[in-house]
């Protein structure tokens, strides 16, 4: 559906009052009294006009560069000595701040929920799956129409959803992927010795296969990167192979128990935040499957709308794939109630997309 922005007019802020912006203290530091942001598309009185801020996202603060006349969203941690932060308590624009969340609803609905009724959880393995509406989702936002991003955790490259992840990449239903130091590595043992912590396709184990995972990183090592390996012709197939081929840009966040890491792994977490947040803001549509905390994180810097390459505000399309509904739950309480389960094992999942996908082209 269409957005709507919200009439000022008819809700009587025309004549509100413009938001008041006061100067952090120091670096790091937040004025009292400091508006915190959600992931819904918000209005900033300032300047004699109702604006928008740059980069979307929950948990963090609006800054107002009066020199620039650039409205900004900045994170706790970047605000520094002097920025002019908002100060605001309420969000219905009496204070200069809208925080509006009726741009995509339709006609207000005045049907009542029953108080008794089967099948009304948000989340459940028993409720069918709209996969058409998946589907059409891929197509809407496929190459040049938007840009999906991918959150994937190592369930993926050890279920078989691996070859299906690599044709997605390369028929430009990836735009992006966020993943760990552990999918690289697992994948390009794949890519090497054909398993993944040491099993192989069948699922059976590798004779000495516990070691394979070690192995590839240090292929990696001594290549230098995993691109220097992939253009060495020795990595042929997977995800990275596909993401290096296709120049398709990801992000290896790292954690306190990677295993080598790779080179291009962020150890970093602020710096991995960041780099992450430079494709967030791009997102036209997320797919998380089989990881819960990048996709909670991933999730916290997602607005709920994005700006469309036909100029036009639309919902970001969120789908959470896990086997079980706790993940899906669990991302919904943290902000990202706009997330969409889809409760299945991710190679079911992905060859499922993938088949369907190719039958489309």
């Amino acid at each position: 559906m269409s957005y709507r922005h919200p009439d000022f007019k008819a809700m009587g802020l025309d004549a509100a009052p413009e938001c008041r912006f006061v100067p952090a203290p120091k670096d790091t530091t937040l004025p009292d009294g400091f508006m915190s942001t959600t992931n819904f598309p918000t209005y900033v009185h300032v300047g004699g006009q109702w604006r928008m801020p740059e980069k979307p996202r929950m948990d963090s603060h609006l800054v107002w560069d009066p020199k620039a006349e650039r409205l900004l969203i900045k994170e706790f941690r970047l605000v520094q000595k002097g920025d002019l932060v908002a100060v605001a308590t309420k969000e219905d624009g009496s204070e200069g701040v809208l925080v509006w969340d009726k741009g995509f609803q339709d006609e207000e609905d005045v049907t009542h929920a029953e108080a008794f009724s089967f099948m009304s959880s948000e989340v459940s393995r028993e409720k069918p799956v709209n996969y058409e509406a998946i589907f059409q989702a891929f197509q809407d936002n496929q190459g040049a129409k938007g840009n999906i991003l991918w959150v994937i955790g190592p369930a993926l490259v050890h279920s078989r959803g691996r070859e299906a992840m690599e044709w997605l990449i390369q028929n430009g239903y990836a735009h992006c992927v966020f993943t760990g130091n552990a999918v690289g590595v697992h994948d390009v043992e794949a890519a090497l010795f054909g398993s993944t912590l040491g099993m192989k396709k069948d699922g059976t184990p590798e004779t000495g296969g516990h070691a394979y995972h070690m192995r590839a990183i240090n292929e990696v090592k001594k290549a230098g990167s995993i691109k220097a390996l992939v253009d060495s012709g020795r990595v042929k197939d997977g995800i990275m192979y596909a993401l290096t081929k296709t120049a398709t840009p990801y992000v290896l966040a790292g954690s306190i128990r990677d295993d080598g890491p790779l080179p291009e792994t962020i150890t970093d977490a602020l710096a991995a935040q960041a780099e992450m947040r430079e494709h967030t803001s791009k997102a036209t549509m997320v797919v998380m499957v089989a990881t819960a905390l990048h996709s909670i994180a991933a999730g916290n810097m997602l607005p709920t709308f994005c700006l469309k390459p036909d100029g036009q505000y639309h919902e970001i399309t969120t789908i959470c794939v896990d086997q079980t509904e706790f993940l899906v739950s669990k991302l919904k309480d943290r902000g990202t109630h706009q997330a969409f389960g889809v409760v299945t094992n991710a190679q079911d999942f992905m060859r499922l997309i993938q088949l369907e996908l190719m039958t489309r082209i």
